[in-house]
């Protein structure tokens, strides 16, 4: 009897450290993602804001893949915006994600969210236009079909999170809010890979072109919002159906991934972030 509950004890003892250490991976990884996306934020914040102040508008059109086109005044409207709801989404999206904010916060976690998830929305609809009502002049018609495939994912996934929330299935739509999350963050992710890649190549980037139509940049540009989702069901497949082997693999490969994603936030702050501040 004596060596049953021990036997039963040394399980149990498992089962928790095996969700100990997946759950800490995951929050090693949220933390490590949210100070680079804050950096982002803050960058964005910083140079856009401080151009269009300066009303040097010209700028914007050096950093982004559509700019500014002279006398497109519904194109520019949607730069705008674009940019603006970029700050807001990049900025406020983590907090959703806090438990202490959702537990003792919830006024501030349902309208942060409602913010969120309508910024998402519009953000994906002007993006749509700004790729298909204006040249590829970056990334040609394979980045336009990729941008495309993510603004419809975070459309869908918007949507699913509103739905669970209005139903109040709380469980699925805690996994649609980090699904949202992810595909949201795909602008980030792509600049974040980028640098990893060139952290990978000492300081190179093979497969990339100056027009950004080389085999990496056509891979990066499905793999920024893909690759994140797929490790999010590994993710949740393993806290909901792994045993112990399959837990602290998993947290063993966060841990990976967040090495990996810091070294990307890294090169991506040295490359595009940091020589515009």
């Amino acid at each position: 009897m004596d060596t049953q509950e021990n036997l039963v004890g040394k399980l149990q003892s498992r089962s928790f450290n095996a969700n100990k250490a997946l759950n800490s991976a995951a929050i090693f990884w949220f933390i490590v993602a949210v100070i680079g996306q804050w950096f982002f934020a803050y960058y964005i914040a910083v140079f856009y804001g401080g151009t269009l102040v300066e009303g040097n508008l010209a700028a914007w059109t050096k950093r982004m893949i559509h700019g500014f086109v002279e006398g497109d005044y519904l194109g520019n409207s949607f730069v705008l915006l674009h940019i603006l709801l970029a700050f807001v989404i990049t900025f406020g999206g983590p907090f959703q994600f806090i438990p202490q904010l959702r537990t003792k916060a919830k006024t501030f976690h349902r309208w942060n969210g409602r913010l969120y998830t309508a910024t998402a929305l519009l953000i994906s609809i002007g993006a749509l236009y700004m790729v298909w009502a204006r040249e590829a002049v970056v990334g040609g018609f394979f980045g336009q079909l990729a941008i495309s495939g993510n603004a419809l994912l975070i459309v869908v996934f918007a949507v699913m999170t509103i739905r669970t929330a209005m139903n109040r299935n709380f469980v699925a739509h805690r996994k649609w809010a980090l699904r949202t999350f992810l595909v949201v963050s795909g602008v980030w992710f792509f600049r974040v890979g980028f640098g990893l890649w060139i952290f990978l190549n000492n300081g190179s980037a093979p497969g990339s072109t100056q027009d950004l139509t080389g085999p990496f940049d056509m891979f990066l540009y499905f793999a920024n919002y893909l690759l994140p989702i797929f490790f999010l069901e590994l993710y949740f497949r393993a806290q909901e159906k792994g045993g112990f082997i399959s837990k602290i693999g998993m947290a063993a490969g966060l841990f990976i991934l967040t090495f990996l994603t810091g070294s990307g936030i890294f090169m991506a702050a040295q490359i595009f972030w940091l020589p515009n501040l």
